[in-house]
């Protein structure tokens, strides 16, 4: 039986060999934005796996959307640069194609690096620097609070996804997608328990879809109209009074009006309370439900780490791709030896036929 996972899928012109996709993995080794050694390798290493698509980890549209000080960015010439080498290793070796997931992480911004013993919010020796948010709340005890976005300031984030997009086109990505999850400014636009303005951006959950539906329009009118644009969402807060699957629907439904070619569904991020009930596939009823409620196209993610459960979620139609993030970095082949398990075909790079079942 032909396999559901190895069949070919396709977005506006852009055409993919599988329904795999590398996820967006945040590597906190850029230096002021730039993409580095690190990242040649880490990403390159995707390109030549056999996988479908490869999205890099959130890229920020900003410095101070920056959720740490070694997150990607694509706000600078230099920056732009420092992704040009990456295109060109995908575009000479690899097999998949490449998409970059822009960001920018509001009131999550100015961290510390994950790895370090005192994970947290920078303090001012450090190099912190200001964040913006809809609303002036901080997100967790012992974080600064943001600064409320005003006119100007809406302007000015909403100016630098586009910028972003226009930086992503020149460089030639095949696909981008707009990060509306896990907390950052755009989820905490949508979110009750982040936005709690009182104009026209906050209140009904109509005016807080407002801004980033605003920010994808606009996105969409830059971005080639062959390439496909993509949002990835946190379909639920895990937390009482925030954000729902319900919500989710209404928001797919309209990006869909906009525009959008599919909905990556996560979840959660928002707030540090969230309680998530994690265990394998545990997103992907989120995927299933707005695939078949709106006709959008969806990417399930979340604890996907077998070859037939990847399968069995592509074949039964909870999702038409599947990103893995974990499971990819434990096994960077992990799309061939999924071939190899359901008799299907994966892509190897010639210098590595030889190691082919």
């Amino acid at each position: 039986m032909k396999s559901a996972l190895f069949s070919p899928f396709t977005l506006r012109d852009l055409k993919l060999d599988n329904r795999i996709v590398v996820s967006p993995m945040c590597q906190y080794s850029a230096t002021d934005g730039n993409a580095t050694d690190w990242h040649l390798m880490h990403l390159g290493q995707y390109s030549v796996s056999g996988a479908g698509l490869v999205i890099t980890e959130a890229t920020a549209v900003e410095s101070r959307g920056r959720i740490s000080y070694g997150d990607l960015g694509l706000y600078s010439n230099e920056n732009e640069e420092a992704f040009e080498r990456i295109i060109k290793f995908f575009r000479h070796y690899g097999s998949a194609r490449i998409g970059v997931q822009l960001a920018h992480s509001g009131r999550k911004g100015s961290d510390n690096l994950p790895w370090k013993m005192n994970n947290g919010p920078l303090g001012l020796p450090e190099g912190a620097w200001k964040t913006v948010a809809p609303s002036a709340l901080s997100y967790n005890d012992g974080w600064p609070a943001p600064k409320a976005l005003d006119a100007t300031g809406l302007a000015e984030v909403k100016k630098a996804f586009v910028d972003g997009v226009k930086r992503a086109a020149r460089l030639g990505f095949d696909l981008v997608e707009l990060h509306s999850a896990h907390g950052y400014l755009l989820h905490q636009f949508l979110s009750p328990l982040s936005n709690q303005r009182t104009d026209e951006y906050g209140g009904s959950l109509t005016n807080r879809m407002r801004f980033p539906l605003e920010v994808f329009s606009a996105v969409r009118e830059v971005w080639p109209e062959r390439k496909p644009l993509g949002v990835r969402i946190s379909a639920s807060d895990y937390a009482a009074g925030g954000w729902t699957i319900t919500d989710s629907l209404v928001y797919a439904s309209e990006l869909k009006k906009r525009g959008c070619d599919y909905i990556d569904v996560s979840g959660g991020g928002l707030v540090p309370y969230q309680e998530t009930p994690v265990g394998p596939g545990y997103q992907v009823r989120f995927s299933e439900v707005i695939r078949k409620e709106t006709g959008v196209p969806t990417m399930a993610v979340g604890m996907i780490t077998k070859p037939v459960q990847a399968e069995e979620i592509i074949s039964t139609g909870k999702a038409d791709m599947v990103a893995l993030g974990r499971a990819m970095l434990y096994d960077t082949r992990w799309a061939w030896h999924a071939a190899s398990e359901l008799g299907a075909e994966a892509k190897y790079p010639r210098q590595y036929l030889m190691c082919k079942p």
